[in-house]
Formats: structure tokens, C-alpha cells, sequence
């Protein structure tokens, strides 16, 4: 029965400080409204803690709401100082002033923010999220350097479009301090201060200034703790050992070992989920690595791990198996396409519906071009460096982008297991190359694409034919896992005969936007093999945060960018 009232007592006080940024928003946009929640703190009424009108007001208490319903203790101990605070003080005030207990509304107020306070207090074990220790020493940096520049910026702004008489204009310090209350205060009004007059624009101006302000100090006083601890080599240690034993389960299994991630073992030691933190969300890739038997207990670990830090938990390219054990923590999924997996043994070339591959492939290979296939721990250093310096050369842009199917260093010494392809042209050049991954014993996972932009067309799918014609008889390879292809079943059956008009649209809108990111493309691109092909799911705890998602794994891609002071701000690596 405690832990209920316990949850029960966090609603109520997360539900409270949504009502009342719906009340401040009101006040904001209904201004008869908000000039009597104005006319009653001005007079013989007051309303409850925390409600205002205002759009300032409501973005602060939009934010307390969020940072309560994540569970955060800063949250807490801010929200039961403030309470406690305007508790004692209507209770001071109730007991002085006699004409004040005679109005019904005030013991309302009085009432409503009393029992806020007590839900804070009987809620107060649900509020256990940590934040990051240096977050007071950020709020208050961010403070004091953002009052300094907005106040500079706010007192310009008057003295430039001060209006008054010149006789009667104010000095500097008068000036200043209508910046100043107008920045702190919200509503300084210029008739306050003599010799100041400025448009209206100049106090809103200011307003937004003062809003962005304290949204900045609210997000660096509030924001996750960033992991600090990548994987260490003990951890990469027990992976591979991991990865030798269970290691054909998961064809993206390997890619847990990328040394940016960390990881969470279950209590066991026998499964471990692999993870990083991007913008306060934690980003797990693929399936749990080991005993499935034991997953539970590892995704039990994580899941914890990220409540305790106010994490979003989010898994990226699960598997159906995984995404089952999964959904049984309590996380939703969402199939988000499918990967193309091509058994060596049964492909072949031959047959009507290969014809344009077939010409294709011939078509290079009368080029001159040929392809080397061989293990990383076979190429030479001096080899493997002049590779990774004409992939590095051939790389699309600065940023190298992936994370849940990208291992992140070519030629590490620690991946001789890796396969390597090297496609030559008829000069003995190196015009391309490929690398797979290890997928347990016999089967190879795509890792990295590079070639030379002058290089001849259809190189990318000649050396792929090789590899899967060669990869048998040559480095023991008896499947591989190609591209993952987004949304793969929409473009496969919203081009059929009787698809229905949501279908044919959504379609419709990812070939659009296939113009940009080579969505439908890369479906063909994989589809020409004929692979089996396996779904994908991303799991996700709410589907409020999927926009965060989205964002956070963006960015752990490679594909968008942040400023340097929302990485700063924020709770990402």
C-alpha cells in the first residue's frame, strides 16, 4: 500500500504542475483572465504555488512538470524549497491579516498548495533520478553570464529607443535598472521609472530574452548525468568471449564491441547490453549480447540504470526475438525495415529474373576490375594502412556515421577476423573496398562501403557477387548480412495491385523524401540479390519520446550535428 499511495502522490504532484502551466498559459492568451489571476495576488486573494499568468511563468512550470515526471531528485528538492516557502509564507499572512481568512479562495489556495507540499513529501522516494554532478556549477555559470549579456543587450535596447523627453531622460542607472527588472520581474512597466519610455516591442524583446534565459539555466540545472564510463578493455574482453559462444545469434552482434558504447551486465555475467547516451537518451543497439536465457536480467540492469539518471530507454535494429523479451519490460516496438541476409549457397546468377545483375556484373568485370578477399590478420600493416588511408580519402564528408551497424575503426588490430575486399582496376589501382564483420562462425556482417567516385558504376554490387560466389570456398562463409533497408515493406507493397490509399501515400512520402536520404534506393540496391530478408524493430518506452529518439539517434549515426553548447547543455556523450 505504501508504494501506491507513493506513485499515486508523484502523479498528483506531476498533474498539478501540468494544470497549472495550462492556468499560466490561459493567463497568458485570455487576457481578461490573466488580469484577474494579476488583480488577486495584487489585492486581498492569492492563488495557489506556482500558478501565474504568463507565458514565462508557464514555460517555468512546463519544465518542473517535465523534470517531476522524469523523476528527477533536482526537481524535487527545487519544488518542496519553493513550496515550503510560499506554504509558510500564505499561512504567515492567513494568521496576520484578518480580512484575508474571510475570503473562501484564499483557504482554497492555502489548501491546494498544502497538499502539493505533502505529495511531494509522500511521493519523495519515486524521485530518485540522479542528475549530473557539475549541473549546480553549469545553472549557475549559465546564470550569471546570461543575466550579464542580456542585461548589456536589454539596457542598449533602452537607451537606443528611449523616447522621453531630453530633458527629461534618465541617466545610465536608471536605464540599467528597468533592463534588470524587466529581465527578472517580467512586468516592469516603464511608468515606474521615470524617463523611460520605449516601445512595446523593446519589452517583448526583453520577455523572450528573460525566457530563454531561464529555459537555459533550467536545462543546465536539470539535464541527465552523461556516461562516463565507456567500455573497458575487460568489458570488450568478456564481449568477445561472449560473442564466440552466442555469437551467431545476432548478425549485428559484433558491433556491440564498439569502444564508444557502454555496457550493463546482468547479474549473472552471462548477457550484457550494449548502450551509449545521446541528448538524455540511452541508445542501446541490436539485441542483448549472450545466454538469451539471461537477457532479462541485463535488460532489467539497463532499464534501471536508466531510470536512475532520467535516461529515455531506447533499443535501435532489434531483432523479433529480442524485441519479444523486450515488450516484456514494458517497451513498445515498431518494425522500422528489415535486413537483407544472403545465403551463399543457394544464390546464384542464373535465371531470367538475374539478367540485369548478371549484364552488370559482366559488364565490370570485362572492365578489368578484380576483387582480393581475405581476413583482416592476413594484410600486412603497411597494406592495411595504405587501405585506410584511400578509404578514409574516400569517405563522403568529415563525420564517420553509424553506430548500431558500424564498428568505427578500420584496421584495428583487435578485428583480424574482419574480412576485408579489395577491388583493383586494370591498372593494379585500388578503386574500392568492402568490409564484413564477423556473424559467429560462418557468417559475415557489412561494416563499411568505400569507393573511388571515378571509379566505374556498379562497382559496389560486383564485388558483393564476388563475395558471396567466393565466400564458401575462400573464407568459410555460409551467409551475409547486407544493408538495412528503412521501411522495406512499405515500398514492397504499396507498389502492389490493391494497396490501400494510406499505404500508396506513405509510400508516396518516403519516396519523396528519398530525393535526400536514398531510402527506396537502398531497398532496391538490396533487393537485386534476393535475400531473405529479417525485420528490424526500435523499442521505445513511450511514444511521446519517439521525436527524441529520432533526434538522439540521428546524432549517434552520424547524421546530424548539434552546437557545441546544446552538447554542453545537453546530457549526450
Amino acid at each position: 500500500m505504501g508504494e501506491k499511495w507513493r506513485r499515486y502522490s508523484a502523479a498528483f504532484v506531476v498533474w498539478y504542475l501540468r494544470a497549472a502551466t495550462g492556468i499560466n498559459l490561459l493567463g497568458a492568451v485570455w487576457v481578461s483572465f490573466g488580469n484577474d489571476l494579476k488583480r488577486h495576488n495584487a489585492g486581498d486573494f492569492f492563488t495557489p504555488h506556482l500558478v501565474a499568468a504568463g507565458f514565462t511563468g508557464a514555460l517555468f512550470v512546463g519544465v518542473l512538470a517535465v523534470t517531476m515526471r522524469r523523476r528527477k531528485r533536482a526537481a524535487w528538492i527545487l519544488n518542496v524549497v519553493m513550496g515550503l516557502l510560499v506554504l509558510a509564507l500564505y499561512t504567515l499572512v492567513m494568521v496576520l491579516f484578518e480580512e484575508l481568512r474571510a475570503h473562501a479562495f484564499n483557504w482554497l489556495s492555502l489548501a491546494l498548495s498544502a497538499l502539493f507540499v505533502a505529495a511531494l513529501f509522500a511521493g519523495a522516494g519515486e524521485f530518485r533520478s540522479k542528475g549530473d554532478r557539475s549541473n549546480p556549477k553549469l545553472a549557475t555559470a549559465v546564470a550569471l553570464v546570461g543575466l550579464l549579456v542580456a542585461t548589456a543587450i536589454a539596457t542598449l535596447l533602452v537607451t537606443v529607443t528611449n523616447h522621453s523627453p531630453t530633458e527629461e531622460r534618465s541617466d545610465f542607472g536608471g536605464r540599467l535598472a528597468y533592463a534588470v527588472a524587466r529581465l527578472v520581474f517580467i512586468a516592469a512597466s516603464d511608468e515606474r521609472y521615470e524617463g523611460v519610455a520605449i516601445p512595446g516591442w523593446v519589452d517583448v524583446l526583453i520577455n523572450v530574452m528573460a525566457a530563454v534565459l531561464l529555459l537555459l539555466v533550467l536545462a543546465a540545472a536539470f539535464r541527465s548525468r552523461r556516461a562516463t564510463a565507456p567500455m573497458s578493455a575487460e568489458d570488450e574482453e568478456r564481449l568477445r568471449a561472449l560473442l564466440d559462444k552466442h555469437g551467431a545469434r545476432d548478425s549485428l552482434g559484433y558491433f556491440a564491441t564498439r569502444r564508444d558504447k557502454s555496457v550493463v551486465w546482468s547479474p549473472s555475467g552471462k548477457a550484457a547490453v550494449t548502450y551509449t547516451v545521446v541528448g538524455g537518451v540511452s541508445l542501446a543497439s541490436a539485441d542483448p549480447i549472450g545466454d538469451p536465457e539471461a537477457w532479462p536480467g541485463a535488460i532489467d540492469a539497463w532499464l534501471t540504470e536508466a531510470g536512475e539518471h532520467a535516461w529515455v530507454p531506447a533499443v535501435m535494429g532489434a531483432s523479433e526475438e529480442a524485441g519479444t523479451i523486450y515488450a516484456r519490460h514494458g517497451l513498445q516496438a515498431l518494425e522500422l525495415g528489415d535486413e537483407a541476409i544472403v545465403e551463399t549457397a543457394e544464390f546464384t546468377l542464373e535465371g531470367r529474373a538475374m539478367r540485369t545483375v548478371r549484364q552488370a556484373y559482366n559488364r565490370v568485370k570485362r572492365a578489368g576490375y578484380e576483387v582480393r578477399v581475405r581476413r583482416h590478420a592476413d594484410i600486412p600493416p603497411a597494406e592495411m594502412a595504405h587501405i585506410v588511408e584511400r578509404a578514409d580519402a574516400w569517405r563522403d564528408g568529415e563525420t564517420e556515421r553509424g553506430f548500431s551497424m558500424a564498428l568505427g575503426r578500420l584496421g584495428d588490430p583487435s578485428d583480424g577476423q574482419c574480412v576485408m575486399l579489395e577491388c583493383t582496376d586494370s591498372q593494379g589501382e585500388l578503386r574500392a573496398v568492402l568490409s564484413f564483420v564477423p556473424w559467429g562462425r560462418d557468417g559475415l556482417s557489412l561494416d563499411l562501403m568505400r569507393r573511388d567516385r571515378d571509379s566505374e558504376n556498379g562497382l559496389m554490387e560486383f564485388m558483393v557477387l564476388e563475395l558471396i560466389q567466393r565466400a564458401k570456398a575462400e573464407v568459410g562463409v555460409a551467409q551475409i548480412s547486407l544493408n538495412f533497408a528503412m521501411f522495406r515493406s512499405v515500398f514492397e507493397r504499396g507498389g502492389r495491385l490493391g494497396a490501400g490509399p494510406v499505404l500508396r501515400l506513405w509510400r508516396a512520402v518516403l519516396s519523396f523524401f528519398s530525393r535526400w536520404w536514398q531510402i527506396e534506393s537502398l531497398y532496391r540496391a538490396n533487393a537485386k540479390y534476393r535475400p531473405v530478408w529479417e525485420p528490424r524493430f526500435i523499442l521505445f518506452a513511450k511514444s511521446s519520446e519517439l521525436p527524441r529518439i529520432g533526434l538522439a539517434s540521428a546524432r549517434a549515426e552520424g547524421f546530424l550535428e548539434v552546437p557545441a553548447l546544446a552538447r554542453r547543455l545537453g546530457s549526450g556523450r
